[in-house]
């Protein structure tokens, strides 16, 4: 079976991309292969991980192309070079216009910091999405990976992983638990899903086929 070429598409530190790295260098991703980073952000540490694990990488953002329709475009080329399969949205702060997105149908992927469609949307990210779980006094918040479609976290769910709120807990902590107990398990896992072709979009439900 050939190899599913995959690009992950980051903006800041980078553990996701990590976690993925992590799970291909330990077999976990038999029938895909991360081929391409992408960081709008040059000085990204993800570029690092990137470089460390010999994955090409490059940095593109609509501010260094010049606009939005000039920056998806240059990021079509990009992948089309590169033979690319998948998306991985792994801490993309870059939004991808309907435009784009409608020419990847089920082939892009986003990890996203809680069991949507509770905090999410527009302007949900990072340490914003822990946040807003504590002050609304949620028990239990978590993860989600889903295919991204023209709306901001509102394609079809892939899988989630629930994780604890602790009482003491600060956004800061609540984010490095939903990353450890959450994000860098099912997000590794989704991937292989896709790569193995086990996942089937019917409407809104996503399948996993054995």
């Amino acid at each position: 079976m050939k190899k599913a070429k995959i690009a992950v598409l980051v903006s800041g530190g980078g553990t996701n991309l990590q976690a993925l790295l992590d799970a291909q260098a330990a077999g976990l991703l038999p029938h895909g292969q991360i081929a391409l980073v992408v960081s709008s952000n040059a000085g990204a540490y993800a570029l690092t991980r990137a470089a460390n694990a010999n994955i090409p990488a490059k940095t593109l953002s609509p501010k260094l192309c010049g606009g939005q329709e000039a920056f998806e475009t240059a990021l079509s080329c990009l992948l089309a070079e590169h033979e690319i399969d998948l998306i991985v949205l792994a801490g993309f702060l870059t939004i991808l216009s309907a435009n784009f997105t409608s020419r990847w149908p089920s082939r892009i992927l986003n990890a996203h910091p809680s069991l949507i469609p509770s905090f999410c949307g527009a302007g949900m990210y990072g340490l914003k999405v822990h946040k807003a779980a504590l002050s609304a006094g949620v028990k239990v918040t978590g993860a989600t990976v889903h295919f991204v479609n023209e709306v901001a976290d509102d394609g079809p769910i892939i899988l989630q992983q629930a994780v604890a709120v602790e009482p003491d807990d600060t956004p800061e902590t609540l984010q490095k638990r939903v990353m450890e107990q959450a994000e860098w398990k099912i997000l590794p896992r989704a991937v292989s899903l896709f790569c193995n072709g086990q996942l089937e979009v019917k409407g809104r439900t996503v399948w996993i086929k054995d």
